[in-house]
């Protein structure tokens, strides 16, 4: 990263008080940024009151769905916009709700940047999902897009929305196709935002967590390498109208991962299922990036371990989990 670039800057994170976002706000406030976190504070989101203490972020509780946007959208050097539906299953369950998030709000949003701060760089959180069931691995940005469902339909159209701003308009943006990311502030009340997190949680508790299949290949991001991506991203002009994955550790299987979690947690075990059928229907099977495109454009390579990002996160939650559930 850029040695005082970040320094009085005016930036908007948008879904700041969730997980990904929260953790932009911290790394911006440290850097010397003046930052807005937005968040609508939805129930089943990653949102919490806690992942913004400490930050130096203002929080603006308002929906890019029907909030005026004027005032927060005014005068910005940069924008990171994280606000997102994520769940899959609660995309099929609702996917009007789903398309309104990701896609229509995204416009709105669109609209009142071109009024307020028509030349600020946007960094777009966007998702691997978009690929379906991978015809080859690793997966990198050639490979033909087929979402497996309405999550992965809308986020597309959200994402494209914002390149296309950056074709008609001329203004920096770019896009990252992000892997599963976790680490400290990621909700663990559920898998609502990735499955690490109950894995987590039921860890901390001394439950036994499901893992579904096993056999099943990720990549995994740890936060604080997923947040200098992201910074990267909006410092490197080279970027601006590309859509880019972003990848994480080594791949390994599910059964790897939680025999992992397992050893970074000290104890626990876990049971292994077949899929539920509502999952199953929309699983892409393995999945790993081939983020060499990024990798090349910034100079970006993930610096923490599996091991070391599943200690760091499981030790970070140990003392807050009763805050977090």
């Amino acid at each position: 990263m850029k040695p005082g670039f970040w320094r009085g800057k005016h930036v908007l994170v948008t879904g700041g008080a969730g997980f990904l976002g929260s953790g932009l706000c911290h790394a911006l406030g440290a850097l010397g940024a003046q930052v807005t976190a937005l968040d609508a504070m939805l129930d089943g989101t990653g949102a919490h009151p806690a992942n913004l203490e400490g930050s130096g972020a203002t929080l603006l509780r308002a929906d890019l769905r029907d909030s005026d946007l004027a005032s927060a959208v005014t005068g910005l050097d940069a924008v990171f916009n994280l606000a997102a539906q994520t769940s899959h299953a609660g995309s099929m369950a609702d996917p009007f709700t789903d398309l309104a998030i990701n896609a229509e709000a995204q416009l709105r949003l669109i609209a009142a940047l071109r009024q307020g701060s028509p030349a600020a760089t946007v960094v777009h959180a966007s998702t691997r999902q978009f690929y379906g069931t991978p015809r080859y691995l690793p997966v990198d940005e050639a490979h033909p897009l087929a979402p497996p469902d309405a999550n992965g339909i809308s986020k597309l159209a959200g994402e494209q929305y914002w390149l296309l701003e950056h074709k008609v308009h001329g203004r920096p943006v770019v896009s990252l196709r992000l892997t599963n990311c976790y680490g400290p502030r990621l909700r663990v009340r559920d898998a609502r935002q990735t499955f690490l997190g109950i894995w987590f949680r039921r860890l901390l508790e001394g439950q036994p967590f499901e893992v579904w299949g096993g056999e099943q290949l990720r990549d995994l991001a740890y936060l604080d390498d997923v947040v200098a991506a992201f910074l990267l991203a909006a410092e490197t002009p080279a970027c601006a109208g590309r859509a880019f994955n972003l990848g994480g550790s080594a791949p390994v299987s599910l059964l790897q991962l939680a025999e992992a979690a397992v050893a970074a947690n000290g104890a626990g075990r876990f049971v292994i299922k077949e899929f539920p059928a509502e999952r199953a229907a929309i699983d892409i099977g393995s999945y790993h990036a081939d983020d060499s495109a990024f990798r090349a454009a910034t100079g970006w390579a993930p610096e923490t371990t599996l091991d070391q990002g599943l200690r760091r996160s499981l030790d970070w939650f140990r003392p807050r989990l009763s805050a977090y559930v």
